[in-house]
């Protein structure tokens, strides 16, 4: 099992906690974005930064994504890609993104899109709190507990 960060737009606190139990579980970790990224000294920890362009970290990742692996990831296009291949996505506000949760999500994320485009609904998602962050780590931890041992 991989875990992939969507690095771009994670928040730093969510990357945090995944470096913490990247080194508590033995589990190799991958950060793709368009820019440089910083990430701490470990040989379970990689960066991939490739070249800017809408979506180019989304296609790597789904390029390189495997049945069984951990996606972070806000945007639901790319959540439904990756579950598409076998993969579970996870949001870093703690939300799991599954075959059947999928469809839905991205159902409301598209008229959601559709009413921004006509005006009636603007702005973007609240700041990134102590709850979200919380939500994350249950989340992160259920996940990873669900799997088993690490061999």
């Amino acid at each position: 099992m991989v875990i992939w960060v969507d690095a771009d737009a994670c928040p730093k606190a969510a990357k945090e906690l995944i470096f913490r139990t990247s080194a508590r579980l033995g589990l190799p970790v991958c950060l793709v974005a368009n820019r440089p990224l910083s990430a701490p000294p470990s040989s379970l920890i990689s960066a991939v930064q490739v070249r800017a362009g809408s979506d180019v970290a989304d296609s790597y990742i789904v390029q390189h994504v495997a049945a069984g692996d951990l996606v972070i990831t806000a945007d639901i296009p790319l959540a439904s890609l990756v579950v598409a291949r076998g993969a579970t996505a996870l949001d870093p506000r703690g939300e799991v993104h599954t075959v059947d949760t999928i469809g839905e999500r991205l159902a409301v994320r598209d008229l959601m899109e559709e009413l921004r485009w006509a005006g009636v609904a603007t702005g973007g998602p609240a700041a990134y709190g102590g709850a979200d962050r919380q939500r994350f780590a249950q989340a992160l931890d259920r996940l990873l507990t669900r799997r088993g041992p690490v061999s």
